[in-house]
């Protein structure tokens, strides 16, 4: 990678969120909370519908990151605020997640810090996603 400067736009990254990849995620996680497979739970809790996983959002959306530098082990560190849940909807097509992050900081000992901004249906997600890397 050659130099990296502030203000450097990463690629963006779309994810497809889908009830199959939630009931996937629920088996691997353990989090088995029906409002993030069932219609009636999430309704009964006030949930505008079934909604993805927190962590699942986070950890999907670090991916952009791992593709931007190419070594998933270069990440130091990793912040979020989740201000919106992500509803996914019962079809083939589920949501999309959009992912675009900004070099915010270059440190002289190699590490960089990104800002990711995380969007469903235009609305963020999740807020000051900062993401630390040694290149």
């Amino acid at each position: 990678m050659s130099a990296v400067l502030v203000g450097a736009q990463l690629p963006s990254l779309s994810l497809r969120l889908t009830r199959a990849g939630l009931v996937r995620y629920a088996g691997a996680s353990g989090d088995l909370n029906p409002i993030h497979y069932s219609d009636r739970v999430a309704s009964s809790v006030a949930l505008p519908g079934v909604i993805a996983h927190g962590m699942l959002t986070m950890g999907a959306s670090l991916r952009a990151v791992n593709e931007w530098t190419g070594n998933p082990g270069s990440v130091l560190d990793y912040s979020t605020r989740f201000t919106r849940p992500v509803v996914v909807p019962d079809s083939e097509d589920g949501v999309e997640v959009t992912v675009e992050g900004v070099v915010a900081a270059v440190q002289d000992d190699g590490r960089v810090r990104v800002d990711l901004t995380v969007r469903c249906n235009g609305e963020k997600v999740l807020a000051r996603t900062r993401v630390v890397v040694r290149l």
